[in-house]
């Protein structure tokens, strides 16, 4: 008699799945709902296109070349995580687990990959490169930015770690260029 066990993958998604619906649960307290909403709207892009607002008012053209490569970097996590989730097509987890409680309205269909990491990663570590000081406000807004589209039901972890991922790559490769 042979015994059937689940394979890797089927186990990374089963894994992946109970710990979405785990951190889903988070954001039935209304508290906990509203401050991840508010981070998953800011990491919409509002928070980034300030932060290059008030760069380019504080230094002026020294934050040109910054700025730009902010905007370049973002183009190319644009044009990626697109394509990903075309090509991809997952579902997100508030439409497949009936468990899983949608705490705010998604930007697109697909979940795989966080485009909200994705980006959030890509403009921390290009604006760190360039502004080292603004490490405490931006590396924790960008951990809460990835959290916050598990809390709110919107990605899977792994949606959140190949955001990140991809997000690191992209901003990588932008200083090789």
């Amino acid at each position: 008699m042979q015994l059937h066990t689940p394979s890797v993958l089927a186990r990374l998604a089963d894994f992946d799945a109970r710990l979405c619906v785990c951190l889903n649960r988070a954001a039935r307290r209304r508290p906990v709902r509203r401050l991840f909403g508010l981070v998953s709207r800011l990491g919409d892009g509002v928070f980034w296109y300030t932060l290059m607002g008030v760069l380019l008012f504080l230094h002026g053209k020294q934050a040109l070349g910054p700025v730009t490569h902010m905007i370049l970097v973002g183009l190319a996590g644009l044009l990626i995580y697109k394509w990903l989730k075309r090509v991809t097509g997952r579902p997100r987890p508030c439409d497949l687990h009936p468990t899983v409680e949608r705490g705010s309205d998604p930007l697109d269909q697909f979940s795989f990959p966080s485009g909200h990491t994705l980006h959030a990663v890509a403009f921390t570590l290009v604006a760190l490169a360039y502004f080292p000081a603004l490490a405490p406000l931006l590396v924790p807004f960008t951990v809460l930015v990835a959290l916050s589209r598990v809390v709110l039901g919107l990605h899977y972890p792994t949606d959140v770690l190949a955001g990140a991922a991809i997000g690191y790559g992209v901003a990588t490769l932008s200083f090789a260029l």
